[in-house]
């Protein structure tokens, strides 16, 4: 029985299932070897060499597969079929050799599918071929790379910016990005405008809305209102003039569906649409692909194969009628230099079976499924046929023009599945008119647009104004606008940019977007990516000192040049040799620098962000605490921020983001000839009574408590924070009972003149601190004492049973102190924060303690042997 190693223990019960007992199937758990986290991995002086090391839990795997291998001396590796999963087949070939598990009359051979059926696997099976060099070779320069550039230089970022954990190949770039659109954020300045929209209403009184688009003859520009007079000039020229129709034009027009999904499309389209971030949407996927649901979910390709395409049309003609297919297939095809390209897109494997259909009990794999179902389908239906109607409206003196716009759907083709989402706002001229003459006057219409005003304000369409100016008749309304600033990257956004700069590739965009958001240097908030201060200060640092690498055209160009390597045009060493030879120099060159030479720089660079002109008109650099240090850019283990020079005398600091930005020191007021100052930590916000003297060098301060704003920080609030512990009152029993918070939250203590300690009870919600009365105080030290495991914290909460891992032991997610986790053993694997506890299945819990274990290098003890019988023997005679 030949043995089959696949990479994780769902696929390989799955691929069981096809081939019978005719075959062994294993699971390798992902990759088996690895490169160890010290100096040297990568040999820069002998052609790059590299040493790999297995990792401590993959050894059991590996021991397994060549234990299987005893007893069947033919091994067939069918990982995954992407570069990644062709390394995997690599690294088990070299390392059962090394183990000499593998003989010189061992048929070792590789296979792949695209889908996880009994169909693909059985033809694969038929068409084994070996381990394609190329694409192990442009695996083994990526991760060449991404070691000498990690490894190298993030020991300079820990040396020269205190905080900073790591820089990398493409995660710096990719920070970059969001750093950059924040600056862009940051130095925009709005500019005033004004639009004018009428209200009128055709003969048969059904009404419609037009914008003014010419004025005096001129046609307008959008920004060409600059002013409220302007505006209302304008109100004014329409109301006091007659206007009629004075064209009506109706265009066909059509439109064709998206194409299928690939990695990266999929990635924005359940950002958009389900909010799910890169890396959980490709966990549900992955989940979809190992149960045999959809195709391979790591793809830069869009084409589908021909007997998919002929499902897909015969389900489109069943459901949805004849007139929804289109007289030929659609053919799609994209531009993708690298060997991915030759997957599929992402599709389901069944095109009859929709999400109803699928016996599946999670939300998220439900609602993912569905999506690239619909997608699927919708990509062979007919194109939807619309009408776009443009309504020109004029006075006779030909100074004042208005216009309509609308559309009808003749035929919704795709739409009736599928529509894309969109990342900005829907256009306005999407809207239908009613039916329209040529020749018909435009009389104003009755109805006033001051309740569209009202209702436009509070749902923050474009329409939102502050101000706004109404005619006499309410169907002339003129609305002030600002222009806008580019928006903050989300997930989808973001991915989508990197896509457009051959930055990545898609088995990457997942891990990259979590990486930045775990090293701290970026936070995700309401789905859009907010750089922190420690992510700036390294995107300037790497953009002063090493440019080139974080450069938007080097990193594409380089993965154009990985791209060849994976298709034999280019030897990677090579490549390798001409990288390091480069960047080696460059870091030999900001080794030598001291922090303060490096700060200099950076305050340099920084310069017109971080002080910019004040408007009265004083030095901006000059402490505005003080009025005597100068302002300079300073580092800490939270990030970079701007302080006086002046320290300790002055203890003034803002970040880098400048006044007003988030983290900023406040003067919220003063009490008994203190200030009271809310200022942010490396603990995060927190008052304080005061500044640091000589005689007093700590001064009270106490921290925000969960779910305070330091937005809704006032004075009262800040010395009601100050004035803890509350005393609630004298204990029945003697000794006063307090609240206070502590590190793990709010609490009560209070200790009898008996005990040698104070007891503490947990307070569910903070504001009990100030809130809570004596009874129920009692009541709750009551219970404590009455608990015999009091003074040790309550064991964790099981949230959900998630059954046996591989290797024996039981799995459960618990409520922790620090959140929800993953228990197995002795492992504790904290839960991604996008994903609820509840959500959690047996696959995702065995990936992620298989991780955590690996990190950890721990590994399960083997149960203790037995000792054997003593023999006893008998005297002769």
């Amino acid at each position: 029985m030949p043995v089959v190693v696949v990479e994780s223990p769902a696929k390989a019960k799955t691929i069981n299932k096809y081939l019978g007992p005719d075959y062994t199937v294993l699971a390798s758990y992902g990759h088996v070897r690895d490169l160890p986290p010290k100096d040297g991995s990568v040999d820069t002086e002998d052609e790059f060499a590299m040493k790999w090391e297995v990792g401590n839990d993959s050894r059991k795997h590996v021991k397994a597969i060549a234990d299987a291998l005893k007893e069947d001396n033919a091994l067939i590796l069918a990982t995954d079929p992407d570069r990644e999963g062709e390394a995997i087949s690599w690294h088990l070939q070299e390392a059962l050799t090394k183990r000499r598990s593998i003989k010189k009359d061992t048929p070792v051979s590789r296979v792949t599918f695209n889908a996880i059926t009994k169909d693909a696997v059985t033809e694969a099976m038929r068409n084994p071929r070996q381990v394609d060099m190329p694409l192990v070779e442009a695996y083994l320069a990526r991760r060449a790379l991404d070691y000498l550039v990690g490894f190298n230089l993030s020991p300079v970022l820990w040396r020269k910016l205190p905080g900073a954990k790591s820089a990398g190949r493409v995660q710096s770039v990719c920070l970059r990005l969001i750093v950059e659109r924040e600056m862009e954020i940051e130095a925009f300045k709005p500019v005033e405008y004004w639009s004018v929209r009428a209200l009128f209403e055709t003969p048969r009184g059904q009404t419609y809305e037009a914008r003014l688009v010419t004025l005096a003859g001129k046609k307008l520009d959008k920004h060409d209102l600059s002013n409220s007079t302007q505006a209302e000039l304008a109100v004014q020229a329409i109301t006091s003039r007659a206007l009629s129709v004075t064209s009506v034009e109706a265009k066909p027009a059509a439109r064709n569906p998206s194409a299928p999904f690939m990695t990266s499309t999929l990635q924005q389209e359940a950002s958009r649409k389900f909010g799910m971030g890169a890396r959980h949407a490709m966990q549900v996927a992955q989940r979809l692909y190992e149960a045999g649901y959809i195709t391979y979910m790591r793809t830069d390709g869009i084409d589908m194969a021909p007997e998919a395409v002929a499902a897909t049309r015969e389900t489109i003609a069943d459901r949805y009628g004849a007139e929804y297919v289109p007289d030929s297939p659609r053919i799609y095809k994209n531009k993708a230099k690298n060997a991915q390209e030759a997957h599929e897109c992402i599709r389901p494997t069944d095109m009859t079976r929709d999400a109803k259909a699928l016996k599946v009990t999670d939300d998220d794999q439900r609602k993912l499924y569905d999506l690239i179902w619909k997608r699927t389908i919708a990509c062979q239906m007919a194109a939807a046929r619309l009408e776009r109607t443009t309504v020109e409206i004029g006075s006779e003196d030909g100074q004042v023009g208005l216009r309509a716009t609308g559309q009808v759907v003749m035929f919704d083709g795709f739409m009736r599945v599928y529509e894309e989402g969109r990342d900005d706002v829907a256009d306005e001229d999407d809207k239908r008119l009613p039916q329209i003459m040529q020749g018909d006057p435009a009389r104003f219409s009755k109805t006033t647009l001051r309740d569209q005003f009202t209702k436009a304000t509070s749902d923050g369409t474009d329409r939102a104004a502050k101000e706004a100016i109404l005619s006499d008749n309410e169907s002339v309304l003129a609305l002030q606008h600002h222009t806008q600033p580019p928006p903050r990257y989300t997930e989808a956004t973001l991915v989508k940019r990197m896509e457009e700069l051959g930055i990545g590739r898609p088995s990457t965009y997942a891990s990259i977007v979590t990486t930045i958001q775990d090293r701290e240097y970026v936070r995700k908030d309401k789905n859009r990516l907010i750089p922190e201060e420690k992510g700036r200060i390294v995107t300037i640092f790497l953009l002063n000192f090493f440019r080139q690498y974080v450069g938007y055209e080097f990193t594409a160009n380089l993965e154009e040049q990985l791209d060849d390597v994976s298709a034999g045009d280019r030897d990677y060493k090579d490549l390798l040799s001409k990288f390091w030879r480069d960047f080696s120099a460059a870091i030999g060159e900001t080794s030598e620098l001291r922090i303060s030479e490096v700060l200099d720089k950076l305050d340099e660079a920084l310069a017109p962000q971080l002080y910019p002109p004040r408007e009265d008109g004083s030095d901006p650099r000059v402490c505005p605490k003080c009025g005597a240090g100068q302002l300079h850019l300073k580092t800490s283990r939270t990030g970079g921020f701007v302080g006086c020079g002046n320290y300790p005398e002055c203890t003034y600091t803002r970040p880098i983001a400048g006044e007003g930005a988030e983290g900023e020191e406040r003067l919220l007021g003063e009490d008994s000839g203190d200030d009271i100052w809310l200022k942010t930590g490396r603990f995060g916000p927190y008052v304080q009574r005061g500044e640091p003297t000589p005689e007093n060098k700590k001064p009270p301060r106490a921290s925000l408590p969960r779910g305070w704003s330091k937005d809704d920080m006032d004075l009262d609030k800040a010395l009601t924070l100050l004035s803890l512990p509350r005393q609630i009152g004298e204990h029945p029993e003697g000794g006063m009972i307090s609240s206070n918070f502590g590190r793990f939250g709010p609490y009560l203590m209070h200790q009898l003149a008996d005990e040698a300690k104070p007891v503490y009870a947990n307070l569910k919600d903070p504001n009990d601190v100030f809130e809570i009365g004596m009874n129920r105080a009692v009541e709750l030290l009551a219970e404590k004492r009455s608990n015999p495991g009091r003074g040790r914290r309550a064991a964790a909460k099981a949230l959900k049973e998630l059954g046996e891992h591989p290797d024996g032991g039981a799995m459960q997610v618990l409520d922790g102190r620090y959140g929800p986790y993953v228990k197995w053993e002795k492992v504790n694997a904290t839960i991604p924060k996008d994903i609820k506890p509840e959500d959690v299945t047996q696959e995702m819990a065995i990936e992620l303690v298989n991780e955590r274990a690996a990190l950890k290098g721990t590994k399960k003890k083997a149960a203790p042997k037995k000792k054997a019988a003593k023999k006893t023997t008998k005297k002769a005679g």
